[in-house]
Parts: structure tokens; C-alpha cells; sequence
């Protein structure tokens, strides 16, 4: 395949980026014969819901939206806020359900909740989000009703249609919200979720959260035309070692009345984590302590709220959330842990007591993918067998052999259906756009193909997959780069290199994903002569708690001494000129860009920081003080763990990147940078989007910002 056309700014900023138009939201219809997803019939982010035939192959629209759907214009900022904690950037349709028991499905739009009956079924208003929008719409386990929260309470509704009824009462107009998820509980702890149906679909489980103790983070609106309404957000934002939310956790019957709260505890700083209904009609949540060391899972009696500790999980570093949990019909749970230094599964009996250990070895589990309790067997998805791929995998409840379904490499994301016989099946690598196919779940035989890549970009752009490299740091450990070299007539180098990095928790940048293949921004710099690199460094995701641990208390420091090796390494092989190399992030890889310009100041020469994080006490209290610990008990981490205690240090040309209107990484730890490097005598340029959050998502925005990142490569490398 040759070039037809060379990469070009536009190119970076256009999505969905190449083969990447790709079916969304992937469900089996509750009798299994249809095939649902979202996916834009005019390959840009307005989606649609589609469903194919699985007897007859025949595809058609289920769900157009009215009126275009959602766009980021014409959403509410309650919507938009959540759409910026779930990193969502699709429009038209953007979810559904289907109801496990009548065929119903349930479609929010724009604020206003949808139902239709069937997949040829009209769509129809079931609630109107005009005078305030309906949020977290979902139906009961048994179709006949639909719960949301509007303006801070719990509502539920016949699905057939009717008048909605409240049934929580105390917190609008007090600051307070029954049946949300707290900001941290949706940014920081994966749960997006506030209220939650019982299995008999009789009583609603739901979270009172109290932020009204939380002093007020304004957010200014300093571009906008006018000032007024709109002009400004008020936030109720955590800072670490200031306090958080108070959160209750209540049940009510579906009808409403007056709430039984579940004993909780006598500790009041605690993180709800999890809550789930167990078959039996109990209810159960997880509860973290604020030190993130010590997970409590705890059964309650609904009608009493009295509660039993069914397990206790404790760390030596931190717990590391996860959504293996998962309740058996006889009473029986899976359960994950990192006890042996990777997540794996556990078999607990119904009072708590460790059957046995399900899985084993150097790589972790990641979802339970499904449970067929007749047969006996676990399917799940891992890092396996390395940490670049994801797989499916199946072992029995009773142990034995982990056998994988999914062989070939890559990244697998699969969705099994209700009669656990198939599964949907997503794969991409780093020379293959997704493709979905049906597979059979007995052995993970192919059955039909769902989409191919259908993208004329994939022929006219020439974008070669990144090289896979593996590097032994300063200690030997072994980290895995990636590579993206520039065309065979720049040479065969030393070259200008720029490192790309993130490097932070929780995260992994290189893995043998489509997406490692189709990030435009790095492919444009290496058809412009520069070598592009990415490594991930000890901290980072999916090699075990002993390869992340090592940041604990001291972030910035072992990760840039990582990214310095990789340096070396490269220079070593002739591909970087030590002379001339960079560096580039966004939020955690801001913070590490201006953290190789300063504490490596003799390997980094430029940088382009967007969003950094500038002190870890401006950033919110779940994700910091998990790594970190507090300011109060580890003054001395956060002293060193900041940029502003090196910017004295700085040599090198660096731009700093900021949305003004950015809630979770505030513009405030931009200011605080300037004023430090102000008062260092150190220079520095600046580029700012005054209407951006977190994510640049206005197109002229993100435009004039490829232009500025690429031209500050090359005028200074």
C-alpha cells in the first residue's frame, strides 16, 4: 500500500478516526435473536441504534434520534458534566437498554426519556426533560416501570405510560441529590451509578449524597459574550485532605414513603464503592475506607438495614476497585482480589468463607463476562497472555484448567449472550481496524461477521502500525514501548524524537490495540521526520500491583527516571538524537511533561504540557490520596511530587495547554505553574481555550491547537 494522501492537520482533529466507525454499546435482544449496537450510518459521531437479524442476516434502524439527537449544544450542563466524566464524545443516540423481560426498550434523549415497544415499535415520550432533565434512566428487572432523577430526586414511572411519581423526598433545594453518584464516585471510583432496582423490581436502593460541608470551587466563564446566567458553575470539588461527600445509602419501596438507611457504620469518611442486590432479595455494598487500604464488603437486611461483613479485603498499598463481584443463584459469589499481586477470582461460600481460587498467574482478570451456573463456567476477559492483549478466557466454579476462547492476538471486548452460547466479539490489533463478529462460546468458533471495516481512509492514508519494542529500565525491569518511525527517506536516523507519554495509573498507552495504530497526532509528526515514542513506565496498568506500588507516596519520580531510560535506550540504538528530543502529555502526561523538563532537564529540551496537574493538593481527594496519600500525613511526598519545587530547573522551551472551563483538572494549576516559573525567571509560552473543559472538543479549537503543539516541534527541535 502506497500514499495517496499525506497526513494533514485536519486528519488528527476528524473523527471517528480511521476504522474506528465501529459498533457501540453491543447487546444481544433479551430472546437472543437480534443484535443491537449504536454506530453512524455517516461515519462521523452522530450515532443510531441498529439491529441485525441473527437467523437472517437482514440489518436495519431501530432508533433514529428526533431532531439530531444529543449534541454538545443542546444538552443540559448536568448531561454534559456526566458525558465529561464518562469521556464520551458521540452524539445522536448514545444509549439504550433493553428490558431482560418484555422486549421494551428504554432510550434517553437530550434530557427526556424514550420507550418503544420491539424492535419495529414506535419510540415515544415517556417523560419530558423540558424544564429539568432526566438523569440515569433505567427499567426495573421486570419492564413495567422506568426510574431517573430529575432536579435531585428519585422518580419512577409505569413504562407503559403514565404520571411520574417521586418517591424520595429532602434534598432539592439543599444542596444535597438522592439517587446520584457523587463526582468522585463517577471520576474516580467507576461507579456511575446512584440508585439500584430490586430483583423483585418492589424497592429502589439509592445514595443520599451531602456536599453542602464542600466550600464552593467557582468555575468563571471568562470567554463568553455576556455575563448572567451561564456565566459561571458553582462546585462542590474534594480536595485531597479536605473533605468529601457524606454519603447515605437508603432503600425505598417503589411507591414511595419513608426510606430504611442501612447501617453503615460508625466511621462517617468512608467511599461508597459498590452496591448490588444479591438473588435472595438482600443487598450488599462495598465500602472503602479513605485510606484506600481496606474494603468491607457488607450484606443488609433492606427491611432493617442491619449489616454483616461478608468479607474484608485489606493491602499493604492501595485496593484497586474492581467489578468482579459476582453473586451466584445457590448463594455462592465470585469475588476479585490482588492478594497474590495480580486480580484474580475467587469462589466465596454465601457466609463468607474462601472456597477456592479460581484463577492464577502473572497477568489479571478484568471482567466477569458471564457466569452459565448449569454448566459450571466462568468467562472472563484478562491481560492474557501478555499485558499488550485482552482475551476472553472460561474456567470452571469447581478450578482446574483457564482455558482461552479469543486465541488470537490482540484486544478482544466481548459480550455474551443470555443463553450463554454465543458472544459478540470486537477485535482489533495493531495492523486490523475492529471488526465484530458472532462466535460460538463453547470453543470460539466463528459463526458470522456483524461489521468489517468499511473506511476508504484505511486505503488513501498510509499509517503503519508503531513497533512494539521491550526495554530494560536502570533496576532491569522490563517496560514496553511503542515506535513510530518516520519514512525510509528521512534516513535511518538519529532523529528528533518526541516522547508521548501519560504515564500515570491506571492507564496503558501501548498495547497491541488499533488505537496505538490510529493515534493521528503522533502518526503526523513521524511523516514529518520525527521519531515518536511512547513507553509505559512502572505505574502504570495491567502488569501487577508490585509494577504499580512503586509510585506510592512519590509521584514524578520514578516515572520520569523510566521515560529517561527509554531515552537512553533509544540513543543507544541510533534512533534519537540525545540532542534533540521532547516530550508530550494531557492531565497526568502534562504533569509528566513538565516534570521531564525540570527534574530531567538534560534529556528533555521541549514540551508541550496540556492540562497538567501542577500540586497534587489541587487535584481531587479519590484518585490523589489512593497514590498519595494525604497532605496532612505525607507533607514531604507532596513537597517533591510537584512541578512547582523544580521549575528552577527548567532549560528547555516549554508550552502550557489549558481549558479555563476545565472541572477536573482546573486552570488554577496552570496559574499556579505561572506564578512559580514567573518568579523562577523561567520562560515559558502559553496557549488557552477559553470555552474548553478537560477535553478540547470544539473543531476550530482542537485545529488551532494541532497547529500550535506541531509548529513548537518544529521551531524548537
Amino acid at each position: 500500500m502506497t500514499s495517496q494522501t499525506p497526513l494533514s492537520l485536519e486528519h488528527i482533529v476528524t473523527f471517528p478516526q480511521p476504522g474506528m466507525n465501529v459498533p457501540g454499546s453491543v447487546q444481544f435482544t433479551p430472546d437472543g435473536r437480534w443484535l443491537t449496537y449504536l454506530y453512524s450510518e455517516s461515519a462521523d459521531l452522530t450515532r443510531q441504534l441498529v439491529g441485525r437479524d441473527l437467523q437472517t442476516g437482514h440489518v436495519q434502524p431501530i432508533v433514529r434520534p428526533p431532531d439530531g439527537g444529543a449534541t454538545d449544544d443542546n444538552i443540559s450542563l448536568e448531561e454534559t458534566l456526566r458525558r465529561e466524566r464518562m469521556r464520551q464524545r458521540e452524539f445522536g443516540v448514545t444509549q439504550y437498554a433493553w428490558s431482560a423481560k418484555n422486549e421494551r426498550l428504554l432510550v434517553p434523549l437530550r434530557g427526556s426519556i424514550y420507550v418503544q415497544d420491539g424492535i419495529d415499535g414506535d419510540l415515544r415520550l415517556l417523560v419530558s426533560g423540558d424544564h429539568a432533565p432526566c438523569l440515569d434512566a433505567r427499567f426495573s428487572p421486570d419492564g413495567e416501570w422506568v426510574a431517573y432523577v430529575q432536579d435531585a430526586e428519585l422518580y419512577v414511572v409505569p413504562a407503559a405510560g403514565g404520571t411520574p411519581q417521586q418517591v424520595t423526598s429532602g434534598a432539592r433545594g439543599t444542596g444535597k441529590t438522592n439517587g446520584l453518584a457523587e463526582y468522585i464516585a463517577q471520576e474516580e471510583l467507576g461507579r456511575s451509578q446512584g440508585y439500584w432496582w430490586s430483583p423483585d423490581s418492589q424497592w429502589l436502593a439509592f445514595a443520599e449524597v451531602d456536599e453542602t460541608h464542600i466550600p464552593i470551587y467557582r468555575i468563571v466563564h471568562q470567554g463568553k459574550d455576556a455575563v448572567g446566567d451561564g456565566a459561571q458553575e458553582d462546585h462542590r470539588y474534594p480536595f485531597a485532605g479536605m473533605p468529601n461527600a457524606r454519603v447515605r445509602l437508603g432503600v425505598v419501596a417503589r411507591s414511595g414513603g419513608d426510606p430504611i438507611w442501612m447501617n453503615l457504620g460508625n466511621e462517617d469518611d468512608f467511599y461508597l464503592a459498590r452496591v448490588k442486590w444479591l438473588p435472595d432479595g438482600r443487598l450488599t455494598a462495598q465500602l472503602l475506607n479513605r485510606a484506600q487500604d481496606q474494603l468491607d464488603l457488607l450484606v443488609f437486611d433492606p427491611q432493617t438495614g442491619v449489616a454483616t461483613c461478608l468479607l474484608r479485603e485489606t493491602g499493604e498499598v492501595w485496593i484497586n476497585l474492581h467489578k468482579l463481584f459476582y453473586p451466584l443463584k445457590d448463594g455462592r459469589f465470585l469475588w476479585g482480589s490482588e492478594r497474590a499481586g495480580f486480580q484474580h477470582l475467587y469462589l466465596y461460600a454465601d457466609d463468607g468463607t474462601l472456597i477456592r481460587q479460581l484463577t492464577d498467574g502473572d497477568w489479571p482478570v478484568e471482567t466477569v463476562a458471564g457466569v452459565d451456573e448449569k454448566t459450571g463456567l466462568v468467562y472472563f476477559t484478562a491481560a492474557y497472555p501478555t499485558p499488550l492483549d485482552t482475551q476472553l478466557l472460561v474456567v470452571s466454579l469447581d478450578g482446574g484448567e483457564t482455558r482461552p476462547l479469543t486465541p488470537e492476538p490482540g484486544t478482544h471486548g466481548v459480550e455474551v449472550d443470555v443463553g450463554h452460547g454465543r458472544f459478540a466479539d470486537t477485535h482489533h490489533t495493531l495492523t486490523q481496524p475492529p471488526t465484530v463478529t458472532l462466535r460460538s462460546l463453547a470453543d470460539g468458533s466463528w459463526q458470522q461477521t456483524i461489521h468489517q471495516p468499511d473506511d476508504p481512509r484505511l486505503e488513501s492514508l498510509l499509517l503503519p502500525p508503531p513497533e512494539i519494542i521491550t526495554l530494560p529500565n536502570r533496576n532491569g525491569v522490563t517496560l514496553y514501548g511503542a515506535l513510530y518511525r518516520p519514512p525510509a527517506h528521512f534516513g535511518n536516523g538519529p532523529f528528533p524524537t518526541i516522547v508521548a507519554v501519560y504515564g500515570g495509573p491506571h492507564a496503558q498507552t501501548v498495547a497491541n490495540r488499533w488505537l496505538l495504530t490510529v493515534d493521528m497526532r503522533a502518526q503526523y509528526l513521524a511523516q514529518q521526520g520525527f521519531l515518536v515514542f511512547k513507553l509505559d513506565n512502572q505505574g502504570s496498568a495491567r502488569r501487577g500491583l508490585a509494577f504499580e506500588s512503586v509510585i506510592k507516596h512519590n509521584m514524578g519520580d520514578v516515572e520520569v527516571q523510566d521515560q529517561v531510560d527509554g531515552v537512553r535506550w533509544l540513543a543507544a540504538q541510533g534512533l534519537a538524537d540525545p540532542a534533540r528530543v521532547g516530550v508530550y502529555g494531557w492531565s497526568y502526561g502534562g504533569y509528566m511533561t513538565v516534570m521531564c523538563l525540570t527534574r530531567a532537564a538534560d534529556t528533555f529540551r521541549v514540551g508541550v504540557a496540556g492540562a497538567p496537574v501542577s500540586h497534587w493538593d489541587g487535584y481531587d481527594t479519590g484518585y490523589t490520596e489512593r497514590y498519595m496519600g494525604t497532605p496532612q500525613n505525607n507533607p514531604d511526598g507532596y513537597a517533591i511530587s510537584t512541578p512547582l519545587a523544580h521549575v528552577d530547573k527548567l532549560t528547555g522551551k516549554l508550552l502550557l495547554v489549558h481549558g479555563l472551563i476545565d472541572e477536573n483538572v482546573h486552570f488554577r494549576h496552570t496559574a499556579r505553574l505561572i506564578n512559580a516559573l514567573n518568579r523562577a525567571q523561567r520562560p515559558y509560552d502559553l496557549l488557552l481555550f477559553p470555552d474548553e473543559r478537560h477535553m478540547p472538543r470544539k473543531p476550530a479549537d482542537r485545529l488551532y491547537m494541532e497547529q500550535r503543539v506541531c509548529d513548537y516541534f518544529r521551531t524548537h527541535l
